[in-house]
């Protein structure tokens, strides 16, 4: 897996297929035009105030305005959601997407779907995004939600996890923090949407790692301490 460095970005070599990772915790495939996105779970936190939680209602906001900056960056061809793009029943954010895709109208939204998206058809027809039941091919790549646990010939490129390496300073502090994370056969994209918690992994041998921090994505494959 070669990589090199683009200003805040990486250029990866994964399965054959050249990504950039993004620091907003997207990724790009350019020789097909797409951009990716796992775990935006828009709604969640109207669907967290609902229930009487107190969460910020800004999130919902960075959510939205994250995704259209990189719509307006990169203008795709195709944007892929690598599931649970919406996280529970109908409410208004989901306008909000459908008012995204109207506006970006040059670009083909599409989702694998997630254990999230439970919305009727109906609602993904009439906001033009097309589904994926299982899994999607691209190129020598196949997107699905959940990893595949059997190898199937093509690497896996999955969500769900929202993925995240704890890192341990010289002092003995501990951070996690949000990565992409690609073994052997399958890799995970980090949880694009915030206010999606982290699940914290321990990298198997001859993977590759890279961390977000400070509006960067940085390779963290040498050996380290984990917290």
């Amino acid at each position: 897996m070669d990589s090199k460095r683009q200003g805040q970005t990486i250029d990866v070599v994964i399965g054959g297929e050249q990504l950039v990772l993004l620091p907003e915790k997207a990724c790009r495939l350019p020789q097909h035009q797409a951009l990716l996105v796992a775990d935006l779970h828009l709604g969640k936190v109207n669907h967290f105030r609902k229930a009487g939680i107190a969460v910020p209602a800004a999130a919902n906001d960075r959510n939205t305005e994250a995704l259209i900056q990189l719509l307006r960056q990169w203008q795709p061809a195709r944007c892929i959601f690598l599931g649970d793009l919406f996280h529970s029943h109908y409410n208004e954010e989901w306008e909000v997407m459908g008012q995204i895709a109207g506006h970006f109208s040059a670009c083909q939204f599409e989702l694998v779907l997630g254990n999230h998206d439970i919305l009727s058809p109906v609602q993904y027809d009439r906001h033009r995004i097309r589904v994926h039941r299982e899994s999607l091919q691209v190129g020598k790549l196949l997107l699905t939600h959940h990893p595949l646990e059997e190898h199937t010939g093509w690497y896996n490129l999955a969500g769900h996890l929202h993925p995240g390496l704890p890192l341990r300073g010289k002092a003995r502090q501990s951070l996690t923090l949000p990565c992409f994370y690609f073994g052997p056969r399958g890799g995970l994209l980090p949880a694009f949407g915030a206010f999606t918690g982290l699940a914290r992994i321990r990298p198997e041998p001859e993977s590759r790692v890279f961390v977000v921090a400070d509006g960067k994505v940085l390779d963290v494959s040498q050996p380290r301490e984990y917290a």
